[in-house]
């Protein structure tokens, strides 16, 4: 007689004999598996609880960043907007109170802080806006209810928020006549040498990838290269509001300091830089007599030593003994213009420091 199947259900409690038997079995297979397996499982595993670590303080730390430049914002955004309000109504009453023919240099003055005025209170409610848009997200984040792609956004509209904030309280700092200018910035090897002029290339590069970082571009109108793989000098004009603000802090002799193989005994290298200011759509009301200059021209050097069509063209002020030189350009007038303006833009600072004394 055959014998009945036994069904046994889910709900059946296995002997304690067969559960041994059973964990022997799977204890057996596990021991099977190779070595390296068992590894790569673990550290997969142990990856994804590192990434997830990562994530939750990488979320904490963009929405601390978020928080403190909202509240940055909101503390400075409204009173800001408010003075520059206020400084517009001024400037538009003194527009309709004074003729605009009679002194064309005061309407001229006036309309440019006027538009000055306009263009920060633009700035500020941009800069409210993006301020409540990155708050906005960042709250509907702790709810859940959107996802770590918008949460970046969040962050990156804090940044521009940040951004405006630093160039708004630096155009507050810039009290100077020409700090709203722009900037030419001469920068000449301090004496002859491989180091020198590779330095003074370096000091270039810098100032270039300064102004690209602002989000602008310096244009470079001279650049005289050396025998030996560096520059001589280089003349590079930022054409931007406020960049003589900036840069006016960099005149001087810039010097480095280079160690050989941790050696006791350091090699200085050194470079100047002169800066004047760069008027951007506005003349300056001064005149130099011919009298009082000494011009001079002299070829300019290519790196293989042969000259080049064009003539640098040196002024020498007599009175002051302040000389300044162009080449950059393609024509002798050109060049002569463009030394006149430096030469003029340098007396005007030399005379509003004597001023301040």
């Amino acid at each position: 007689m055959a014998a009945e199947p036994v069904f046994v259900s889910r709900a059946t409690t296995i002997p304690s004999k067969f559960q041994s038997f059973t964990r022997n079995i799977s204890d057996k297979s596990q021991a099977k598996l190779p070595l390296c397996s068992r590894v790569r499982a673990y550290q997969k595993h142990s990856m994804d609880d590192k990434n997830n670590v990562y994530k939750q303080l990488g979320l904490f730390s963009l929405k601390k960043n978020i928080e403190d430049t909202v509240l940055r914002a909101e503390m400075l955004a409204p009173t800001a907007l408010e003075h520059e309000e206020a400084r517009r109504i001024k400037q538009e009453e003194m527009i309709h109170e004074c003729s605009l023919w009679e002194d064309p240099a005061k309407s001229n003055e006036i309309l440019i802080k006027l538009a000055g005025s306009a263009k920060a209170i633009d700035a500020l409610k941009d800069l409210k806006y993006k301020a409540e848009e990155a708050k906005l997200i960042s709250q509907l984040v702790e709810m859940e209810a959107i996802n770590y792609r918008l949460f970046k956004q969040a962050y990156t509209s804090s940044l521009d928020v940040r951004k405006l904030l630093d160039q708004y309280e630096m155009s507050r700092l810039l009290k100077g006549p020409y700090d709203k200018q722009g900037a030419c910035v001469v920068i000449r090897a301090g004496s002859k040498g491989f180091n020198h002029e590779i330095w003074t290339e370096e000091l270039l590069n810098m100032y270039v990838k300064w102004a690209e970082k602002l989000g602008y571009e310096g244009r470079l109108v001279e650049k005289h290269p050396s025998l030996h793989g560096g520059i001589e000098s280089a003349t590079i004009e930022f054409e931007f509001e406020c960049a003589y603000g900036y840069l006016s802090g960099e005149r001087g002799i810039h010097h480095k300091i280079n160690s050989q193989n941790g050696s006791v005994h350091h090699e200085v290298t050194s470079a100047c830089v002169d800066v004047v200011p760069l008027f951007l759509g506005t003349g300056f009301d001064f005149q130099i007599d011919d009298e009082e200059l000494i011009v001079s021209c002299s070829p300019s050097l290519l790196r293989d030593g042969k000259s080049q069509t064009e003539l640098t063209v040196c002024l020498q002020h007599i009175p002051t003994g302040i000389s300044v030189q162009s080449s950059g350009e393609r024509s002798h007038f050109a060049n002569t213009m463009k030394a006149q303006n430096r030469l003029k833009a340098k007396l005007l600072v030399i005379a509003e420091e004597q001023k301040a004394l």
